[in-house]
Parts: C-alpha cells; sequence; structure tokens
C-alpha cells in the first residue's frame, strides 16, 4: 500500500534524525519513565470535550479497549460508565500509575493487559478507543486492522491535526541547523483509511494550547531533553543564547514564539 508506506517511510526518517541527534545512543527502554506521573488526571473531572465525546460512543453494558492506555487518563473515567475497560499499555512505568490512581479511586473494573497492541491478545470489545498513540507505529496498516478486528460498534482514533511536538519545531532548525523531520498525524491518517477502504466520521475538538512553561530555566530543562541536546555540547550552548529570544511569556507561561495551537481530532468509525 502506498501509504503506508510513506507513513512508515515518515517514522523511520524521523527516528534516524532523532538518534543521529543522541549521537547514536539507543532510545530509553520506557520512554515514559520519571514522566508518567504527569497524565494523571481525576477520573470524576468534567467538561474534557474529549472524554465527552467519548462517552457518547458509550453504554453502561458496554466494554471498552483503551489502546497505549497510558496513566489511565481516559481508561479510568469511561470505566466509571460502562461495565469493562481492559487497558493496554506497554510501559512499565505507566502502567503502575494506571494501577495506583485505579486503587485510590474505588475502580474496579479496569484490566491491565502490559503489552503493545502488536503482540496483544484480548477479546473484543464493543468500543476500541486509540488515543495518540499511532504516530510513531511503523505497520499502520496492520495496527488499524487489529483495532477494527477487535471493535464490535466503534473504533474512536485520537491524533492532533499535526504532529505532536510541531511546537517547537521552529527551535529545533535553530538548534541543529536543519529541519525536523516530521511524524505521520491527522492527514496520512486520513489517508491511510481511505486506501484501507474506511470513511470515517471526523471530529474536530477544541484547539489545545501549548501548556508552555513556568520559567525560562524549566524551558531549558525540558526543552533540551525533547531536542536531544547534551549537556555541555555545542548544540546546548546555542540552544541557552537562543531560548530568551524564542520565547514569549503569556499570562505567567513561557511559550516557544509564533507556535501554532493544536486541535485533537477524533477519527472513528463502524467496523462493520
Amino acid at each position: 500500500m502506498v501509504t503506508s508506506r510513506k507513513w512508515r517511510q515518515m517514522v523511520e526518517t524521523e527516528h534516524a534524525q532523532s538518534e543521529n541527534m543522541r549521537g547514536g545512543a539507543p532510545p530509553p527502554s520506557d520512554y515514559w519513565r520519571g514522566r508518567a506521573n504527569m497524565f494523571r488526571a481525576d477520573p470524576r473531572r468534567t467538561e474534557d470535550q474529549l472524554l465527552d465525546r467519548l462517552l457518547e460512543f458509550t453504554w453502561t453494558t458496554d466494554a471498552v479497549i483503551d489502546v497505549g492506555a497510558g496513566g489511565g487518563r481516559l481508561a479510568l473515567p469511561l470505566a466509571l460508565n460502562c461495565q469493562q475497560v481492559v487497558a493496554v499499555e506497554p510501559s512499565e512505568s505507566m502502567v503502575s500509575v494506571l494501577r495506583e490512581q485505579a486503587g485510590e479511586s474505588g475502580i474496579g473494573n479496569v484490566t491491565v493487559v502490559h503489552s503493545t497492541w502488536e503482540d496483544a491478545e484480548v477479546e473484543p470489545g464493543d468500543l476500541v478507543v486509540c488515543a495518540h498513540v499511532v504516530y510513531t507505529v511503523r505497520d499502520i496498516d496492520d495496527f488499524l486492522v487489529k483495532l477494527a478486528a477487535h471493535a464490535r460498534n466503534r473504533v474512536a482514533v485520537v491524533v492532533y491535526n499535526a504532529p505532536p511536538q510541531s511546537q517547537i519545531y521552529p527551535l529545533w532548525k535553530q538548534v541543529h541547523g536543519e529541519e525536523r523531520l516530521p511524524l505521520p498525524s491527522l492527514p496520512e491518517l486520513l489517508e491511510v483509511l481511505d486506501e484501507l477502504g474506511i470513511q470515517p466520521t471526523i471530529d474536530h475538538l477544541e484547539a489545545r494550547e501549548s501548556q508552555g512553561f513556568e520559567s525560562i530555566e524549566q524551558a531549558l530543562e525540558q526543552l533540551s531533553g525533547r531536542l536531544y541536546v547534551s549537556p555541555e555540547s555545542p548544540a546546548a550552548g546555542r540552544l541557552q543564547r537562543l531560548l530568551p529570544e524564542m520565547l514569549e511569556e503569556d499570562d505567567t507561561r513561557w511559550k516557544v514564539r509564533g507556535s501554532e495551537s493544536l486541535h485533537q481530532v477524533v477519527v472513528s468509525w463502524n467496523p462493520g
């Protein structure tokens, strides 16, 4: 398939560029270690536009599969509104957060499958949710086909309208002297689905503002990791010099100057 080959090439060239900037050092075995706690959210929260949209697909008697469930931002509130949730998650640190928060919240109808989706063995569910996972999936057509094969009523894939790190792409060029190679996102997903013969419903949610940074010092620390800048390197010096002029203050938070807001998109279809 032409579009799935294009998707795979985008993932592999982005990863190769990242590896080059890391100096050939292998990526961490658990990317989310040390960051998983950032993905905690109140399971009983209200006024969450994405969650409200997903709940429209859900009945109290349903079984839901959350693919790439992370720390349970969606799995736990969905579990409060359906019969059962199977949370598939490969990151050990994310699984720990999910289980801990389920216990703290008194939510007992979540089954955790510590696995990638490609290797997971689970029974079908009524709704299959997959939020912000597909960007780095190499074999996207097989991945999507498996989602559909496990959904009795509906598949809902949540992506951004642009690559999730696109807000810092201007910094990448300034620091490294080359354009950041993008990961696939909404446009490429729609191309792959079209080639698979799937015509989904597309729901654009409200723009999601960048959370920004509390200070320039915090921005330097976090952006160094996201830009693969090692301490004492020439790139680290460039980042430190450029950062004050590349950031702008907005309501006491610092954001990358000129970065465009991302918005979430729910791409859903009936597998039948």
